[in-house]
């Protein structure tokens, strides 16, 4: 059965109220129930660990049989496993509801399986609607459940012909207000920002997401990498969390240790060093590239030494989107093959 307008419609809600709950070890999920007649009867999402399903707290909100003949739109495969709650497909099915149509599967081997007892039901499933949407939304959670670690975003800003820096070492500013101000709203959907002591010694960020004047409401935690002392005026030591030093040169060990603290979404902006060693270590999911209309030739390039020593041997990646940013131009990209389990 094809997922028809009124239930597109729906997926989009439950997308707009998964972003309600918090990111954590559990995923946001959102999901709204249809009456036959394609009325909304509920909605719910999942506010935390230990607390109702988004499809159990939507159902929650009905009358006994209210859901009978129903329609559940659901951002995630509803579950199959029985943790501090009981699984959404049986809570659906035990609701009478008759169709369900969700984004996403569910990737745990525990968890995942609810669209095949579902449909054992007798019930109607049809999955994929707005995927990439959804994935977007969790993806954090989904590399942690694929990988054990959290999704990492590699970001720098260049000249056109590849430089982070003039040859004397300056770099403010390369790109302009419109990408800068990019650059702030995405440190606002990360959980951790990373960076390495050069950058805290020569810049002295701040490391927070201004939006504007302003901070935005979420700020990701600072975390400063390298074994140089930063000094305690630094401006990091301001942030509105306090700063995690990490004084190793093992990122495999730092990344592991964020992920333990329940980060999922990690934001790199560091130089071209730190840059180029999450790329050798093969910890970037997503590549941000802000390319700027400017030449400045000389040595101070974007990336070092990324561990391609061929051309055989090249990072290879595609290209998600190409985003005009005033006059600068942002690549969005993934890495060309997937990156496995303990990578």
């Amino acid at each position: 059965m094809a997922v028809n307008e009124t239930e597109r419609r729906a997926m989009a809600r439950a997308l707009e109220l998964a972003a309600h709950g918090p990111r954590g070890v559990n995923p946001q999920v959102g999901a709204v129930i249809l009456s036959p007649d394609g009325e909304i009867l509920a909605e719910g999402w999942h506010h935390g660990a230990g607390t109702p399903h988004a499809e159990v707290d939507a159902l929650s909100k009905l009358a006994p049989g209210a859901a009978r003949g129903a329609t559940a739109v659901v951002t995630l495969e509803p579950c199959n496993h029985t943790g501090r709650t009981g699984p959404c497909a049986v809570a659906l099915i035990e609701a009478g509801v008759a169709r369900v149509v969700y984004a996403l599967d569910d990737p745990g081997a525990v968890s995942g399986g609810g669209a095949e007892r579902l449909r054992d039901a007798g019930v109607s499933v049809d999955s994929g609607e707005q995927a990439d949407a959804a994935h977007a939304l969790i993806d954090g959670w989904l590399t942690a459940q694929r990988l054990g670690r959290p999704h990492i975003t590699v970001k720098w800003a260049q000249s056109l012909d590849g430089r982070a820096a003039a040859e004397d070492g300056t770099s403010q500013w390369i790109t302009g207000p419109v990408a800068r101000s990019d650059v702030h709203r995405r440190r606002a959907e990360a959980d951790a920002i990373v960076v390495g002591t050069g950058t805290v010694l020569a810049d002295d960020p701040a490391l927070t997401a201004r939006d504007g004047d302003g901070l935005y409401p979420h700020q990701p935690v600072p975390v400063v990498i390298g074994s140089r002392p930063v000094p305690e005026d630094a401006a990091v030591h301001r942030h509105p969390h306090a700063p995690l030093f990490y004084d190793t040169r093992d990122l495999h060990a730092v990344v592991a240790a964020l992920h333990a603290r329940g980060i999922q979404r990690v934001f790199v902006e560091g130089g071209p060093t730190l840059a180029s060693a999450f790329l050798a270590s093969g910890l970037a999911d997503r590549v941000l590239a802000y390319i700027a209309p400017v030449l400045l030739g000389g040595s101070k390039l974007a990336l070092t030494d990324i561990g391609v020593p061929s051309i055989d041997a090249a990072r290879r990646l595609v290209v998600d989107e190409w985003l005009p940013l005033g006059a600068d131009l942002l690549a969005i990209a993934h890495p060309a093959t997937p990156l496995e389990e303990g990578a």
